[in-house]
Formats: C-alpha cells, structure tokens, sequence
C-alpha cells in the first residue's frame, strides 16, 4: 500500500512512537533494577544496542515502503535475541516472579510491524515465534508469560485483519471512483456526440432519401451509423448485425434528439459562446442572461431578471447547452392544436443559492413511459443532454407532463 493511504499512515506513526517510547520504557526498568542482574553489563550492552537500533531506524517504520519484509526479519530477531539473553543476565528468581525480560514490551513493536505491513497472518506467525521465545526464557508456562503472549498475539492479529479489511474497502473505493470518472467522461463525449455527430447523421439520411438516387444510398448508409453510433452511445455496444435498411424513422413522441430521422430541423443545441459578462473564459463568469436570449424567437418568449445572473463560464454553457437541448424537442416533437410548431417560454430565475430556468411548452405533452422508451432505444436526448449536464453541475433537471397540456422543465444549478 501507498504512504499516503489514509488508514495506514496513522498507524505507521504510532509504530514509530511506540517503539521511541517501549525502547525509553526498557531502559528506565535496566536502570531500576541495576544491582539485581546477574551481569548487568551485558544487559546493558543489549540495550544499548536495541536503543541504538530504535533510534537509527525511526525512519524505516515512517511508511510501508521503508518498513520492508526483510527491516521487520531483524527487527524481530533483535527481539527474539533480548528475550533469549534475559536468563542469561537475570536472576532466576526475578524470572520466576514474573520480571520483565530485556526488551520488556518493545518485542510487541516489532510483531505489530509484521501486522500492519503484511496482515494478520504473519502477524500471527510472529506472535507464536516471539511467545516460543517467552516459554523458553521462563522454563515453562508461567501464567504471566503466557498472559503477555496471547495479549500480543490477539492485539498483532485483530490489527492485521483491521488493515486488511481497510485495504480491501480502499481497493474498492479507488476502483469505484475510476468508474465514475470513467463513466463521467463517457456521459461528456455521449452529449458532445449527440448534439453534434448523430445530429449530421440524421440530417444526411433525411436529406439523402428527399432528394433520391445515389444520394438515397448515402442516406441509408449515415442512417445505418447513426443507429450503431446510438447504440455505441447508450450501451457501449456496437451490435453486430446491420439495422433495417429502411433507415426507420423517429419514434413517435417527445424523446428523439432534434436532426433524429424525419426531424424537421437540425441540430441548435450547442449554445452561443459570447456575450454575458465580458469573460466565456472558463476561469471567469457569464451573464446566463446572455447566452438564453440567443434562443429568444417568434415562438420562444424570454423572460429575464433586471439585473446580471452570473455563473462560472464552463457551468453557464452547460446549462445554456440543456436549455437549448429542451428547446429542440419542442421544436421537433410539440405541435399545437393545428398541427403549427408549440409555444416555448424560458423563464430564467436568480435564486439565493441556485440559478433556474424553467422551459414550459403548450405541445401536447409526454406520453407516460415514453422517455424510459426512448432511452431503451438510445435516444438520449433528455437522459444525457439535460439531465446528464445538470447532474455533472451538481444540479438537478426535473421535467413534469401531463398529456395534452404541455411539458416543463426546471433546470436548477447551484451557485456555489
């Protein structure tokens, strides 16, 4: 694992003060018990190495790369030497009552070390070694040696496993967060490519099959990419047999994109890139103001604040873009009672903490289950180049309509 891991590097450090403070602890219980050894200069030529050893390698237990397997094999067997050597240079009756051996608690630093870098299981393996170690130094099963085994042992393993399980949920974070990513910039190119590619596709096949002839084949053929390119877009799947080669046409209602097969108008959802507030740079703000009175005509009424609605340029685009994608399919699927293009009004609102627009229609509004119909067969006009630009805003799109009374969408926005 990285250093920088968030669940690990805390536990690094506690290693590290841990063995600075154990280390300390040995050498205050040597000079405690001075006069008692047997050969206090051998004990103390133990702990001068051990402290020599701690503090040299402070930095080698900072991180998991510096804490190699091998750094943690000779930490381990300084350990296991201290233990060894304690009957050596101690006299048997503090060893019977329970004296401390050498390294006293400073052996634990070292299996601990074995428990974050590699788990509980060598963890485990270190405990057994380090409490063979103890039973040998004692004689035998002393109550307190074996109470301060399996203490060590429990503590090494249950941290082991603690680390393993946090490895494995940041495993899965990281991955999860590639898929978003991942699945962020395939909504941003699905959009581009809606508003723009599949827009020219349909466009050719619909203007190949007025005119006839050879342009007719060119039609059907931009008709054929345009239904693999959709399916590309909607599933990530190209399929493997042709489509009809009628070249079909839009499914009825209100869902296909504009410049779809049979639209009557092309593609107007890339919205205008000046005008606001002097900037369109991505760094600066916009006047939304500006960039939705472009779309202001003889069937779009605009509606307006008095005063600047401004909005960081590359999220006034983004929402100028969903405006103008609601706007195409009034334009190409609401009609009015006598068969004449709908009415659109966009209403644009300068709340406290949001910005909306609201886009309301007089067509004859959404058939229930259409949209989920039209998403199915890889018109994602709605799904994508609203709903998928407001959700990557961290906004919201929500579209009501009642059969028969027209469709409305709010776009909100948040400021902040």
């Amino acid at each position: 694992m990285a250093a920088g891991m968030s669940v690990e590097q805390p536990l690094w450090r506690a290693l590290t003060a841990y063995r600075v403070l154990t280390m300390g602890y040995a050498l205050a219980l040597y000079a405690h018990a001075y006069g008692e050894y047997v050969h206090p200069l051998g004990a103390g030529a133990y702990l001068a190495v051990l402290a020599v050893w701690t503090l040299a390698t402070v930095r080698r237990v900072s991180s998991a790369e510096r804490c190699t397997p091998p750094f943690l094999a000779v930490e381990l067997a300084v350990a296991l030497a201290g233990i060894l050597l304690t009957p050596v240079v101690d006299t048997q009756a503090r060893i019977d009552v329970g004296g401390p051996t050498l390294p006293s608690i400073w052996t634990a630093g070292a299996v601990l070390g074995f428990a974050i870098k590699s788990g509980w299981r060598r963890a485990a393996a270190a405990s057994l070694l380090v409490g063979a170690a103890n039973v040998a130094a004692a004689g035998g099963f002393a109550q307190d040696t074996v109470h301060n085994v399996l203490l060590v042992c429990i503590a090494s393993v249950a941290i082991g496993y603690v680390v393993e399980v946090a490895r494995a949920s940041e495993r899965t974070l990281a991955r999860a967060l590639r898929i978003e990513a991942a699945t962020r910039e395939r909504e941003r190119l699905a959009r581009d490519i809606h508003d723009s590619v599949l827009q020219v596709l349909a466009m050719v096949q619909r203007r190949g099959t007025a005119i006839g002839g050879e342009a007719a084949e060119l039609g059907r053929l931009a008709g054929e990419q345009e239904a693999a390119l959709r399916t590309l877009v909607s599933s990530g799947v190209v399929p493997e047999a042709s489509v009809p080669r009628d070249g079909g046409g839009p499914a009825p209602g209100f869902p296909p994109t504009p410049g779809s097969p049979g639209s009557p108008v092309p593609a107007a959802a890339v919205p205008p890139q000046g005008g606001g507030t002097g900037d369109g740079e991505d760094g600066g703000e916009c006047d939304v103001r500006a960039l939705l009175s472009a779309y202001a005509g003889s069937r779009v009424s605009f509606a307006e604040p008095g005063a600047p609605v401004p909005l960081p340029a590359a999220a006034a685009r983004e929402l100028a873009a969903a405006v103008g994608a609601a706007l195409d399919n009034v334009r190409t699927h609401a009609r009015g009672p006598s068969g004449e293009e709908a009415q659109a009004w966009i209403l644009l609102e300068d709340e406290p903490d949001a910005v909306v627009v609201t886009v309301r229609d007089d067509g004859p509004g959404i058939p229930p289950g259409r949209l989920e119909d039209a998403e199915a067969e890889g018109r994602m006009g709605v799904a994508l180049s609203i709903r998928g630009r407001l959700r990557d805003l961290g906004g919201s799109a929500e579209l009501l309509s009642v059969p028969g009374q027209g469709t409305e969408v709010e776009l909100r926005v948040p400021k902040r």
